[in-house]
C-alpha cells in the first residue's frame, strides 16, 4: 500500500479532511500567536475585570483582567506541545518494547508482557495524578508523566504486528542473507508495522490534550500565569453565573481540537485498512 493510495483514500473522507484543516489552523495559531493579538496573555488590567466579550476584548476578560482571547491563543501552544511531545515519548517507548517482545519472544516477551499488564492495571489518569502530586505540576512534568505512563497500548499493538510479520517471507529472506536482528527489526519489520501505530498516535494526541486540560482544570496542570485552556476553564467554576465566556470558549476549543484529531485518526484508519469502514 503506497502513500499515494492512502492519501487518495483519506481525501475521500470529507470529515477527515475537515479535521486535518482544523489541525493545520491550530498549528498556524500556535506558530503565529504573538501576531494574532495585541494583548498579553499574562498582563493584568484591574479596570477590566470580568468584562464580557466586546470590541476591545473579543472573548472577554477573566477575574484578573487578562484578555481571554490572548490566553486562548497562547494556550494553543501548550495543548499542542503536550500532545505531540508526550505522544512522541510514549510511542518511542512502546515501539521499542513491543518490537523486542514480538521479535524475540521467549523470556523477553514474557518480561515485557508482564510489565505491560502491570501498567495496564493502574488507571492511567489517576496514576498521572498520583505522580504529579509527588513531583509537582509543571509543563515538562506533565509531558514526561503522560509519556512514561501511556506506552502499554502502543507496545501491545507493535508486539502483535511483529508476531504476525516475523514469519513472513521477507524476514526469512533477510535472515538467509545474514541480516542481523537489529537490521531486521528496524529496517524491515518496523516500517511495515507503523501504519496502525500512526493511527493510534493520532488518537493519542487527542487523548493527551484532554488529559492536560483535565489536569489543569483540577489544578495539577500548567500553573498560572501560563495560559492553558484547562486553566481558563478552571477559573469559570467560581464565576459560572456571571462570566459564562470563561467556560464556553475554552470548552469549545478543547472540544474542537479533540474532535479534529479523532476525525483525522478515523480517516487514517479507514484509508490504511478499508475493511474498518462501517
Amino acid at each position: 500500500m503506497t502513500l499515494r493510495f492512502i492519501f487518495q483514500q483519506f481525501a475521500k473522507n470529507k470529515l477527515a479532511v475537515a479535521g486535518l484543516i482544523t489541525v493545520l489552523i491550530l498549528f498556524a495559531v500556535a506558530i503565529f500567536a504573538p501576531f494574532l493579538t495585541h494583548h498579553s496573555p499574562t498582563a493584568y488590567d484591574l479596570d477590566a475585570i470580568l468584562v464580557p466579550p466586546s470590541a476591545s476584548h473579543l472573548l472577554g476578560t477573566d477575574e484578573e483582567g487578562r484578555d481571554v482571547m490572548a490566553r486562548m491563543i497562547f494556550g494553543t501552544r501548550i495543548s499542542l506541545s503536550v500532545g505531540f511531545v508526550s505522544v512522541f515519548l510514549y510511542v518511542a517507548i512502546g515501539v521499542i518494547l513491543g518490537a523486542l517482545a514480538g521479535y524475540f519472544g521467549g523470556w523477553v516477551d514474557m518480561v515485557i508482557s508482564r510489565a505491560i499488564e502491570i501498567m495496564i492495571c493502574f488507571p492511567t489518569f489517576f496514576l498521572i495524578l498520583a505522580v504529579l502530586a509527588f513531583i509537582g505540576p509543571s509543563l515538562y512534568n506533565i509531558m514526561a508523566v503522560i509519556g512514561l505512563t501511556s506506552w502499554p497500548g502502543i507496545a501491545r499493538l507493535v508486539r502483535g504486528e511483529f508476531l504476525k510479520l516475523r514469519k513472513q517471507d521477507f524476514v526469512t529472506a533477510g535472515r538467509t542473507v545474514g541480516a542481523g536482528s537489529m537490521r531486521l527489526i528496524f529496517k524491515h519489520i518496523l516500517p511495515n508495522s507503523m501504519a496502525p501505530v500512526l493511527v493510534s498516535a493520532t488518537f493519542g494526541i487527542a487523548s493527551s490534550i484532554l488529559v492536560e486540560s483535565s489536569l489543569s482544570f483540577l489544578g495539577f496542570g500548567v500553573q498560572p500565569p501560563t495560559a492553558s485552556w484547562g486553566e481558563i476553564l478552571s477559573q469559570s467554576r467560581d464565576f459560572m453565573d456571571i462570566a459564562w465566556w470563561l467556560a464556553i470558549f475554552p470548552g469549545l476549543a478543547i472540544f474542537i481540537n479533540i474532535t479534529a484529531y479523532n476525525l483525522v485518526g478515523e480517516g487514517l484508519r479507514d484509508a490504511i485498512d478499508p475493511r474498518m469502514k462501517v
